[in-house]
């Protein structure tokens, strides 16, 4: 009695090894990126907390810094012209709009656009 054998072979385990090998790797270069903008969002819901009664948009971006410094963001990341306060109505809200490129392999960059806005409580100074 023959007995049919299933299952993958040497070939193609190393085939799905390979391509798990480049995802897992992309992700290992992204997967940084993206954890440090979790660190600007929390940062940016701090100052938005922390009430823009009188501050100025000097005083919004250095609090903004420091408390992305205590997030681990880091400095080169995200410049002051990166920080803006737009006013509306009422309020204002403060938006960060950064991109950031992670080199991935030889000459194939990753360019990763990353933006947030919250509103702000109080008025905002000149």
């Amino acid at each position: 009695m023959k007995s049919k054998q299933s299952g993958i072979t040497l070939i193609g385990f190393l085939f799905v090894l390979a391509i798990a090998a480049f995802f897992g790797y992309m992700a290992m270069k992204l997967v940084p990126s993206y954890i440090e903008f979790l660190g600007v969002s929390k940062a940016m819901s701090q100052v938005a907390s922390s009430g823009a009664e009188g501050k100025t948009l000097d005083d919004l971006r250095r609090d903004l810094l420091f408390k992305m410094d205590v997030q681990y963001v880091d400095d080169s990341t995200i410049k002051p012209k990166d920080i803006t306060i737009k006013r509306s109505g009422n309020g204002a809200e403060l938006n960060v709009s950064y991109d950031k490129r992670v080199a991935f392999l030889y000459n194939i960059d990753f360019l990763l656009h990353f933006e947030k806005s919250v509103m702000l409580q109080g008025n905002v100074g000149g």
